[in-house]
Order: structure tokens, then C-alpha cells, then sequence
């Protein structure tokens, strides 16, 4: 019942968590005061696509760049996103309007023209950065009458003049910026509450010379009050075309405050599709948990009546089901240090995905912290080391294991070992494509340093407390020869069994499955962390229960071979996560090259390993408390 009450208030009160966590800010990340004219540094930040999830930095396409870049300060988890955040030569003034800006002029040639063209097929974005919010591009909805907001503005369009058959490469060089601010009546200072762009292909003319800062541009001049409007005469990107790259500024007062500017970024899917959706799989879910959790209780509570009313050891072996295994259910499995160490990670995950979920629910793990929530993740994956040795050296204790430094060395190095394999070829493709996501050396050495310089010894330190606790006691003797194991139903056969297991585990999470990849690759950003708390409530609810379940039919069959059964129940619904993928990836997505195929894939296989440690452990629990409590509830002769 504590369960179902501790349920019922998360039901309840976690969309207001949900609220909260929009209005919150991580410590540290202050509102910034500008007066009228002060200067405003626009950064440049990674092109991206999502037909080729490879980022490029800003400057590897020859925009107009400073006089001297300067790269800023990154945190782990915006390195291992691929950001690269420079300074630019798009300066304004606080809430000093300015038409028709002179960036600079750029002579394009063979190869520079070939970069334009590339980017523009791949349909490659440029982000941009003021007072740390990304810059998007404001559309327009009919239906239902809205606006929703694209991260970032294209390269550029390919089009067809009219009458015309020839496809032609525009660039977008004309830039008009739209710089939101809320002012305080009291003091008159304004904090930025958006940063928006139209993006115009305008080809530029001018007469006379070229002077960057005397030249007056016949398309776009502020002292005539023209400004550009349309892109009815585009800048075509051939061989020897000149682009002079301009862009205007315009100030609007705003009603957001500053601790809501996020709002709009944050919302940008349909939310009463998401309710009903996560609505619905909640309550079919509920419903059917409550189902087996009945029949389970009703059906045990008669069995152990009736076992334990036998009065001689006849009436006893005339008996069928689960009690006839009692002295071979807690026999050590085959290789059980295996079954430790994918235990003991399973637990590691599990920790570092609760702690990240509370901090992400409260608030702490704000978008405007970029990189936080993955640099969260890998320290707090790196510091639950010390559960994951502890969990396994209580399990290796129990099965009479005596070498607890070699359990805690393979559950130390077995999993991220795999990872980082994929990982690193993964990452010589990116390198292989010169794209910014690329992990450099330096961060390389970080990650290697956090692995070996404090996972591992939390892990053996965990291991050594864990086995210096008593072993855990099983309920039954087990005896000295096993009971041989009665032919099974079709339906009891592992394979199948074990597959039928992952479908209930899956159908509560593959909903919110869907938003969670849509923000992974088409470049959303994804903040609904009291929807996931949920589900993950769920997910631990189903895993466990579907395990107990089909366990307590395999027990009743006579097949006393649980421990990997109960692992691989609740995990294989690793392989459903896998295959949705995979169907993502055919219907939703437009990647056609090789090496992002690849990438998508590697990612998704590291991914799908992950959820298939996490669940198995769930799953492994549950059955290992559920068979410990029904043979310690029955007289044992």
C-alpha cells in the first residue's frame, strides 16, 4: 500500500514539479541587467543537420569571421555534444535599433563555393547565442493559430528562377534579428527574454568602390529607410559570386519575464498529444498492475495455505509446483560472476538515473546550463561506482565466491569497456569527417582519468564493504544433487518466455520513447523530466512485476533455473527499444549517408545496452526478493 500511496502523490503532485522546473534556474546562472546602449556579444555556435547528425564548428564555412576568435569556456558535457561557441562580429546595442549592418564582403572560389553548397544539401542550420539563449526562427501556424520556434536559421535554400528548369544554391546573407527585452519601470535596466531571425538570400548592390565602412548599399540602405523585405532578387553561390553579408537589429518590449524566457523554447511539441499519451500508458499500465498484483496475491496465499496444512511427507510428494524445488531454487547459475557484474552495473545506472531524474524534476538541470545534464550523468555515473561494487560482492558472497577483487575488476572495467570500444570507433568516423563532434584528445584523457582515476577505486572500495558483510543466508538448504528438470510447456520455453517478458516493460516507455529520440536528433530540446520521472516509476513497476510473474509460472513448472531467466525477462525488452529504433530511423529521420547511419546506429546500440543492464537489474531484484519471501513463508520438512 505505501507503493500505491507514494504512486497516487507523484501522479498528483509532479506536474507541479513540472511547472516549477520550467520558472527554475541552476544556482550560478543569473539574469544579466543591460542599459540603453550597452554592447551585445552574439556568439556563433555549432551548424547542424538533421540529415547528417555530424556538427560542424561556425568557421569551417568562410563566414565573415573577428579579428581574432576566441573560443569559449565549454563544460565536459558541451564537448561531448559537439558545441563550439565563438565570438562573432554580429555586436549590438541594447535597445538601439540598427539597419542594414555591413558584416563584410566574401569573394567565393571553387572550393569555398563547393563548402556552400555541401551544407546547403545536407540542410545544415547556424546557431547563434545572445545572453545565453539560442537563437530560433519564429513560424507561423494556421492551424491551430500558433508559433512554434526552429533552433537556429538554414545556410541557405536551393530554388529555381522562374521559367527555369536549372536548380540554383541561395545563401542566407541577409540577417533580421529581433532582440526581446523586459524592462524594469523602476531602474530602466532590460534583461533579454528572446533572440529571433528572419533570414533573407538578398543579392547586395552598391555603387562606386568598396568600403566596408563608407560603402552604401543600393538594396539596403538605413539612410533611404530601405530595408530588405523578401528575397525576390537571391544571392546565388557560384564560383567568383560576391556576397556581402548584412543584417538588421529591431528591440521589442516584452511581457516574459526573464525567469520564464525559457517557456518557448520548452514547449515547442504538442502538449495535449504528450498528456494523453503518457495519460493513457499510465493508466493501462495502472490497470493491469493491479491485475497481477491480485491474481499474484490470491494465488500465492492459497498455495502456501495449502502446503503449509500437509500433514505427511506423502501427501507432500503427491504435490506439484513451485515447493518441490525448494532445495534447488537458491542453487548458484552458470557463471555467476557474469550475473554479478551486470547485476552490480545494472545498479550503478540505476542510481545515476534516480539522482539525475530528482535533480532534472527540481529544476537543477536547466537548459540554460548547457552541457549540465550530460555532464551530470557521467560524474554521477562515475561516483555510483562505489553501489555497483558493493552490489556485486554481496551477490559473488552469496554464491560462495572468495575473490571479491576480481568481481569488483570486472564490474569496474567489463561495461564501460564495451561502450568506450563503440565509442571510439565511432568516434575516428566523426574525426574521418573533420565534424566538431569529434571528442578531442584532451577531453579523451578526462574521460579515461574519471574511469580508471575514481570509478574504479569507488568500486572496489563498494566491493571490499560488501564483502566484508555476513552472506546473505538463503531461506532453504539446497541439496547436494540437482532435481532434474520436467519436460516443459511450449509456452515455459525460455526463449519465448524471455521474449514475451520485454513486450509490458517496453509498451509503458516506447510514447515517451518517441519524444526522447525526436529531441536526441531533430535538435529539440527535450524538458519534460516529470513525464519521464513517471514513466521510469512505471517502467520499474512493469520490469519487476512482469519478472515475478513469469517466474512464479517457471517455479511452478518445476524449472528451478531463475537467476539469468529473471535478468533476461525484464532486459529483453532492450531489444523492442532496439527495433523501434530502427523504425525510427526508416520513417521519421532522412539520413542517407553512410557514416551517420552508422552513428545513429552505434548510439542507439549503446543506448538500447544500457536500458538492457538497467531493466535486467530491476527485474533480477524483484524476483530475487519474490523468491526469498515465498520459500521462507512455507514448513520445510
Amino acid at each position: 500500500m505505501a507503493f500505491w500511496r507514494s504512486l497516487a502523490f507523484s501522479a498528483i503532485f509532479l506536474p507541479l514539479f513540472i511547472h516549477g522546473a520550467l520558472c527554475f534556474y541552476l544556482p550560478g546562472v543569473a539574469p544579466q541587467d543591460f542599459q540603453k546602449g550597452d554592447p551585445l556579444q552574439v556568439k556563433v555556435n555549432k551548424l547542424t543537420s538533421t540529415k547528417t547528425q555530424l556538427p560542424y564548428t561556425y568557421y569551417s564555412l568562410p563566414f565573415c569571421p573577428p579579428e581574432k576568435i576566441v573560443d569559449s569556456a565549454e563544460n565536459l558535457g558541451e564537448v561531448l555534444r559537439g558545441d563550439r561557441i565563438e565570438n562573432s562580429r554580429y555586436v549590438f546595442k541594447m535597445r538601439e535599433p540598427q539597419m542594414c549592418n555591413i558584416v563584410c564582403k566574401l569573394k567565393l572560389d571553387a572550393k569555398t563555393a563547393k563548402e556552400f553548397k555541401e551544407k546547403i544539401d545536407d540542410e545544415y542550420r547556424v546557431n547563434m547565442i545572445l545572453d545565453n539563449l539560442p537563437l530560433v526562427v519564429p513560424i507561423k501556424r494556421v492551424e491551430p493559430d500558433s508559433t512554434v520556434y526552429q533552433l537556429g536559421f538554414h545556410v541557405g535554400l536551393k530554388g529555381q528562377y522562374t521559367g527555369s528548369k536549372e536548380e540554383k544554391y541561395f545563401i542566407h546573407n541577409h540577417l533580421a534579428f529581433t532582440v526581446k527585452y523586459h524592462r524594469d519601470t523602476l531602474t530602466e535596466s532590460a534583461r533579454i527574454v528572446g533572440f529571433e531571425v528572419k533570414p533573407f538570400s538578398v543579392k547586395h548592390e552598391f555603387e562606386g568602390n568598396w568600403d566596408e565602412k563608407a560603402t552604401r548599399l543600393t538594396t539596403c540602405d538605413p539612410h533611404a529607410k530601405h530595408t530588405v523585405v523578401n528575397s525576390n532578387t537571391p544571392q546565388e553561390v557560384e564560383e567568383n559570386k560576391e556576397i556581402i553579408f548584412t543584417y538588421d537589429v529591431e528591440f521589442q518590449e516584452s511581457d516574459v519575464k526573464w525567469a520564464s524566457r525559457w517557456d518557448a523554447y520548452l514547449l515547442m511539441s504538442d502538449d495535449q498529444i504528450h498528456w494523453f499519451s503518457i495519460v493513457n500508458s499510465l493508466m493501462i499500465v495502472l490497470f493491469l498492475s493491479g491485475m497481477v498484483a491480485m491474481i499474484m496475491l490470491r494465488t500465492l496465499y492459497r498455495d502456501i495455505s495449502k502446503y503449509n496444512e500437509l500433514e505427511t511427507q506423502e501427501e507432500a510428494q503427491e504435490e506439484t509446483g513451485w515447493k518441490l524445488v525448494h532445495g534447488d531454487v537458491f542453487r548458484p547459475p552458470n557463471n555467476p560472476d557474469l550475473l554479478c557484474v551486470y547485476v552490480g552495473t545494472g545498479v550503478q545506472f540505476f542510481g545515476m538515473i534516480l539522482v539525475t531524474m530528482m535533480f532534472a524534476v527540481l529544476g537543477f538541470l536547466s537548459p540554460s546550463n548547457r552541457g549540465g545534464l550530460m555532464t551530470a550523468m557521467l560524474l554521477l555515473w562515475v561516483f555510483m561506482g562505489i553501489f555497483a561494487g558493493y552490489a556485486s560482492a554481496r551477490l559473488y558472497k552469496m554464491f560462495k565466491g572468495a575473490e571479491w577483487k576480481k568481481i569488483a575488476l570486472k564490474t569496474a572495467i567489463m561495461f564501460p569497456a564495451i561502450v568506450s570500444g563503440i565509442f571510439f570507433v565511432l568516434n575516428a568516423l566523426i574525426w574521418g569527417q573533420k565534424s566538431s563532434g569529434a571528442v578531442p584528445f584532451g577531453t579523451m584523457f578526462a574521460l579515461i582519468f574519471l574511469w580508471f582515476g575514481i570509478s574504479v577505486p569507488l568500486v572496489f572500495v563498494g566491493a571490499y564493504v560488501g564483502f566484508k558483510k555476513p552472506a546473505i543466508e538463503n531461506p532453504v538448504k539446497t541439496n547436494k544433487i540437482p532435481r532434474q528438470i520436467p519436460e516443459q510447456a511450449w509456452y515455459m520455453n525460455p526463449i519465448f518466455s524471455i521474449l514475451i517478458g520485454g513486450i509490458l516493460p517496453f509498451g509503458a516507455v516506447f510514447i515517451e520513447l518517441f519524444f526522447i529520440l525526436t529531441s536526441i536528433w531533430l535538435n529539440q530540446f527535450y524538458y519534460i523530466f516529470g513525464f519521464l520521472f513517471l514513466v521510469f516509476v512505471i517502467l520499474i513497476v512493469t520490469c519487476a512485476e512482469i519478472t515475478i510473474v513469469l517466474c512464479y509460472f517457471q517455479l511452478c513448472s518445476e524449472d528451478y533455473l531463475w537467476w539469468w531467466r529473471s535478468y533476461l525477462t525484464s532486459g529483453s525488452s532492450a531489444l523492442y527499444l532496439f527495433l523501434y529504433a530502427t523504425f525510427y530511423f526508416f520513417t521519421k529521420l532522412e539520413i542517407t549517408k553512410l557514416v551517420s547511419g552508422l552513428l545513429y546506429f552505434g548510439y542507439m546500440l549503446i543506448a538500447s545496452y544500457a536500458f538492457f543492464v538497467v531493466t535486467g537489474s530491476i527485474g533480477f531484484y524483484a524476483c530475487f526478493w519474490f523468491t526469498r519471501l515465498i520459500y521462507s513463508s512455507v514448513k520445510i520438512d
